[in-house]
């Protein structure tokens, strides 16, 4: 079976916060295999996310570049290697080179042109890396990680051992916000929208950039009752990222709540825009 890579080797890889990855699966980019409530992205998901980053780093418009990845994923081969594949744009196609042979999966404005290869070496590296024995570093983020891994792993059959496996990976690695945002989540599923507030809270101090933290916080603050504050969180995350379906949803029933009519009909519009199209 391939090899299978979690945010974490992906976003060392393309240079990309895991934060922006999960945003960038969550737009329709590509559509990885879920490991618990992660990820887990073969190389032709790794392959399309590349071509994504670079277009959307160019301005394309992201509807745009969904269309044309989408296309892309659909015909990359899954039953044999990519090396030799070429990714590029002639200023008006995305296109596939392969060999002597060329094809476009859909229209690009944007010039993009990178070796799959280049991928294919660099999750080479990272594997050697991961595998070759180190005595004078740290193993301590290895093992919170490898605590994150378990945690989610045992989710759904035990969530409070789940939780625990968490709160040994913050004990181990106090900057991994990926368990930050788990725990708070379990603790808003099981009702204690208090303690899902206060780890978000944490969450944001390591990441405030993160649409994801902003719409759990405001989800458990909506609970609490400070509407107010809910508002401002699900608008943040509108703003680090305007196709969050979820939250255009959210803050227009709140809108609804408070009144504010004109803003919630908005909002559903551009819910049922992301939804539907």
């Amino acid at each position: 079976m391939p090899r299978r890579l979690s945010t974490q080797e992906v976003s060392r890889i393309l240079g990309l916060r895991e934060a922006r990855v999960r945003e960038l699966v969550r737009a329709g980019l590509c559509r990885p295999l879920r490991r618990g409530r992660g990820y887990a992205f073969s190389f032709q998901d790794l392959v399309v996310l590349r071509a994504g980053k670079e277009l959307l780093e160019r301005h394309v418009p992201a509807a745009r570049v969904r269309r044309a990845l989408a296309a892309l994923a659909a015909q990359l081969p899954e039953d044999r290697p990519l090396s030799g594949l070429r990714i590029f744009a002639d200023g008006r196609e995305l296109a596939v080179r392969d060999g002597s042979a060329a094809w476009q999966p859909a229209t690009g404005q944007i010039v993009l042109d990178f070796a799959v290869d280049e991928l294919a070496r660099r999750v080479d590296d990272l594997a050697k890396a991961q595998a070759a024995p180190s005595a004078s570093r740290d193993d301590a983020p290895a093992r919170a990680r490898a605590e994150l891994e378990r945690a989610l792993g045992l989710e759904d059959s035990d969530p409070e051992a789940a939780r625990d496996a968490y709160r040994r990976a913050l004990a181990l690695d106090a900057e991994l916000v990926d368990a930050y945002v788990n725990l708070g989540r379990l603790a808003h599923e099981a009702g204690d929208a208090r303690e899902a507030a206060r780890l978000s809270h944490l969450a944001l101090e390591k990441s405030p950039d993160d649409p994801t933290v902003h719409f759990n916080l405001a989800l458990a603050l909506e609970d609490l009752g400070s509407r107010d504050a809910a508002v401002a969180h699900y608008q943040r995350a509108l703003a680090l990222d305007p196709d969050f379906a979820d939250a255009h949803y959210n803050l227009a029933g709140l809108c609804e709540q408070l009144g504010r009519e004109a803003e919630a009909l908005r909002h559903y519009h551009a819910y049922k825009k992301l939804t539907e199209g």
